[in-house]
């Protein structure tokens, strides 16, 4: 059976929502060029003028042949809900709004976010990540098998993160992965060699001997510890230099 494409869910999604439907777009590194969207995950952003739960389960056949696709499901937001909640979701929105690529209608103009939010979301999902992080550690164990596991999954996550610490600073994030985690380790004081290493191994698709595996683990639980430390102490507004290797002291 084919799979569900792009222009099938849009067309799907029209006769759908009919005049009510105002956007559909890719975002994310599958929006960032062809050479990007290779094998990576395509994630849709649907506005809409108003949501009907009925509309959203006359829906269902469309979401998991997209879901069976290997797709993220779509995510449906009124326009007054993107237009009002870019200061609560401000990491999402800045990814959104950096890498998208309009399939159908426009997107709604004048959404913007603020650098106080970015951090503090920022933070919020940096100790959350060191959490889940020491959890993990706790569950692998010393099976390797299950430490490479963890540091694959938690791979993406980390490079949103890292996108928005830069983005604390004023600067724009690179595109490029390898220069993202240079310019963290630059700001932040970390050492980049894990997160460097992991990428890597995410790429080629190797698996790390028991003693690297260890090593990647700890060196990440260690930079995303350091990394929640400075976000939880940068001031946007302040006199902090965005390439300063250590957090300032209250």
């Amino acid at each position: 059976m084919a799979r569900m494409t792009l222009e099938q869910l849009v067309d799907q999604l029209r006769q759908m929502h009919g005049e009510k439907l105002r956007c559909v777009l890719l975002y994310g590194s599958a929006a960032a060029s062809e050479a990007a969207s290779r094998g990576a995950d395509q994630n849709v952003l649907v506005l809409v003028d108003a949501i009907n739960p009925v509309q959203l389960e006359a829906l269902g056949a469309t979401t998991r042949a997209w879901l069976d696709a290997g797709n993220p499901p779509p995510l449906e937001l009124t326009v007054t809900e993107w237009q009002r909640s870019s200061d609560i979701f401000p990491m999402e929105y800045a990814d959104i709004l950096e890498r998208h690529r309009v399939l159908y209608g426009a997107l709604p103009p004048g959404v913007a976010f603020s650098r106080h939010d970015l951090r503090r979301q920022a933070e919020f999902e940096a100790m959350g990540k060191v959490l889940r992080l020491r959890q993990g550690i706790m569950h692998a164990g010393t099976d390797v098998k299950r430490q490479s596991e963890l540091l694959r999954a938690s791979h993406s996550t980390l490079m949103v993160i890292f996108r928005a610490t830069v983005r604390c600073c004023g600067e724009q994030a690179p595109s490029q992965r390898e220069a993202l985690i240079a310019r963290v380790g630059d700001i932040v004081g970390l050492d980049p060699t894990p997160f460097a290493r992991v990428l890597a191994l995410v790429r080629d698709g190797s698996t790390p001997s028991s003693k690297e595996a260890e090593s990647l683990l700890f060196g990440t639980l260690d930079g995303m510890q350091q990394l929640a430390t400075w976000l939880d102490t940068y001031d946007p507004d302040g006199t902090t230099p965005a390439s300063a290797h250590q957090p300032t002291t209250s």
